[in-house]
């Protein structure tokens, strides 16, 4: 119901064969770049601030540009920067040849960016560019990532002498990495300038013996966060790296023409036309090399270690069509049974199952299933019960036992409500979605509605809930697939602020109602006790806020807060639980939003500093 904003999304290109080749068998060198466009728009769902291209050529003469870029911010921006592109190439004489074409090369980079900073403007649009005529010292960035501790690496930076431009992890990663790079390339200079004195032939071998590994390694030591961070330098050598833990996903193919990274694995198939095991995932701590001369080699740059991906990758963020996450989207509807089942009081007859938005439509498929097996084993055990005595009809009556399931609610029109304030904007994002009147019978059904999440609770609060009261459900259950939302992500999706987690605000409030104020006071007094402490040794003290309360309670307090004034229905919320999860997705243990078990230290770094934020700010509001 409430949309997130997750950073972000990768693509990459490479070209393993002479750019005549992909002419004479596809018609058209622009193979690669059309590759990369059709990676980008698949993912378009993890981006819509902005997007970017760049593209690095092998081939391109002296006194040319040998990389390409292009950048354009809003939700248009992959239509923009294509548009873009193959205006140049369009502008390009017939005559041209391929190496002073633009965007014609042996690499391409595509991005797709969310903000979680706060930060915009095309300065921060993805690729970030490193130029230097020398072309093994250039460097071009991309990344899906989210660092924690961006002031210490900042900090390093000025230590070695730079001027940092920008106060941006992917700035920072990118002149860390260039730094490095540097030191490589000066290396190998010394070593063979009196080898080879000519110029020409004293930078291929520069570039033949640049060790990108070594580069990453001695770059990524220091770096905290969820990250897969992409780059190609201006000799074509290409990277892919994922973080330690294996927060952020990445996925590659190769065959003998061509290269491929992406977030996610079925973009990666339909674009490519492959089978699902064709397609490999990147693993923690690795990363995917493609050297100048084509070759591939996967390297283990850091050592995994608590590795935890995110669960919110399965629940939400990426695509429901990969193989296993629809599987497991499915089976987090399913362990919703029982919790259900006690909200309507075992009440099927009188219940009526929907979902909001699109998103949770996968769960509620497999709550359905879960519904419907269980209606199934109670009509045997009726039939097996009563076998001898039934008539026709009543055997009828029985196998005639239904779920009934309607599309109770459905998005017609995305309303602008940035037009409007305070309660005219309400009475308007009421109107969001529309209903489908007769779907219930008035008075006496219940209704229960499945979604992905409750996070802020705003959508339920300000539209949702009144919108479904006007069907005149007995009760409204609002089913989340995952668990309570209830500690910030500092790994990539804009989730920061504890008082935005009505999980949180509900627990602020049975505690004030309770009397027990003095353990808010306490938390906030722990946490300001080690602000200044090493993230090494930070403790998330924020979970004592929560532990004096059951998920029942705090549930039933989120639906009393977002109950809205002159609501006719009882409303009731029903979480998944944690072992729920778990069971649903085995593989993917990156829990940190609703147990506070954050898998590196800068996690528990950061929500230190946003309830301490929380706690002295002047608002303080439930």
């Amino acid at each position: 119901m409430e949309q997130l904003k997750h950073e972000c999304g990768i693509a990459l290109v490479r070209l393993l064969q002479p750019v005549e080749y992909y002419v004479q068998k596809y018609g058209t060198w622009q193979y690669g770049l059309n590759k990369l466009y059709l990676l980008m728009e698949k993912q378009h769902n993890r981006g819509q601030e902005g997007a970017g291209i760049g593209c690095v050529s092998a081939k391109a003469k002296p006194g040319t540009e040998y990389i390409s870029r292009e950048r354009a911010m809003g939700s248009a921006g992959i239509s923009a920067v294509f548009q873009n592109a193959y205006q140049q190439i369009k502008d390009a004489s017939a005559d041209t040849p391929y190496e002073n074409i633009p965007f014609c090369g042996e690499v391409y980079m595509g991005h797709l960016r969310y903000s979680t900073t706060g930060r915009s403007g095309l300065a921060y649009i993805h690729p970030f560019l490193r130029r230097n005529n020398w072309r093994s010292r250039s460097l071009m960035l991309c990344g899906n990532f989210n660092l924690t501790n961006i002031d210490e690496i900042f900090e390093q930076l000025i230590d070695q002498g730079q001027h940092p431009r920008l106060y941006s992890d992917t700035l920072l990663m990118l002149e860390m990495m260039g730094h490095y790079l540097d030191h490589e390339v000066q290396n190998l200079y010394e070593l063979f300038k009196f080898k080879y004195p000519d110029g020409e032939m004293r930078n291929k071998k520069i570039a033949e013996n640049i060790d990108l590994a070594h580069i990453l390694k001695r770059s990524s030591s220091t770096w905290d966060g969820g990250y897969v961070i992409c780059g190609v330098t201006g000799n074509t050598d290409m990277f892919a790296m994922r973080d330690p833990q294996g927060i952020r996903p990445a996925f590659y193919y190769s065959d003998d023409e061509i290269a491929v990274v992406a977030s996610e694995r079925p973009v990666i198939q339909t674009v490519m036309n492959v089978h699902v095991d064709d397609v490999q995932e990147l693993q923690p701590g690795q990363a995917f090399l493609v050297k100048q001369n084509g070759e591939i080699v996967l390297e283990q740059i850091q050592e995994a270690k608590e590795v935890k991906p995110c669960s919110f990758e399965r629940i939400y963020f990426s695509r429901g069509s990969d193989k296993d996450i629809y599987q497991e989207r499915k089976m987090l509807g399913r362990l919703l049974l029982e919790p259900i089942l006690k909200a309507i009081d075992d009440d099927l007859d009188n219940t009526v199952f929907s979902f909001i938005p699109n998103t949770a439509e996968v769960a509620f498929f497999g709550m359905m299933e879960g519904f419907e097996r269980h209606l199934d084993e109670k009509k045997k055990r009726l039939i097996k019960k009563h076998i001898h005595e039934l008539s026709e009809d009543e055997l009828d009556r029985i196998l005639s036992m239904k779920i009934r399931q309607e599309k109770v609610a459905l998005k017609d029109i995305k309303l602008r409500t940035f037009i409007a304030e305070g309660e005219s904007r309400n009475d308007l994002a009421a109107h969001v979605y529309d209903i489908t009147y007769g779907s219930i019978i008035e008075g006496k059904d219940n209704l229960v509605v499945i979604d992905d999440s409750i996070v802020r609770g705003t959508t339920l609060k300000q539209s949702i809930i009144n919108i479904l009261d006007r069907l005149g459900p007995k009760k409204i259950v609002i089913v989340s697939s995952s668990p309570q939302i209830r500690y910030p992500d500092c790994y990539g999706i804009d989730m920061n602020r504890m008082d935005e987690f009505v999980a949180f605000r509900a627990s602020i409030a049975l505690l004030k109602e309770r009397g027990l104020q003095h353990i808010i006071d306490e938390t906030y007094q722990n946490c300001k006790m080690q602000e200044n402490l090493p993230k090494e040794q930070v403790v998330n003290y924020v979970k004592d806020i929560y532990r004096p309360f059951t998920a029942i309670e705090i549930a039933d307090k989120i639906a009393e807060i977002l109950k809205p004034e002159g609501t006719r229905a009882e409303v009731c919320i029903v979480y998944q639980s944690l072992e729920g999860l778990h069971k649903a997705c085995p593989n993917h243990k990156g829990d940190w939003y609703f147990s506070g078990n954050y898998p590196t230290p800068g996690g528990n770094k950061i929500v230190t500093k946003s309830f301490i934020k929380y706690y002295e700010s002047k608002e303080m509001k439930l």
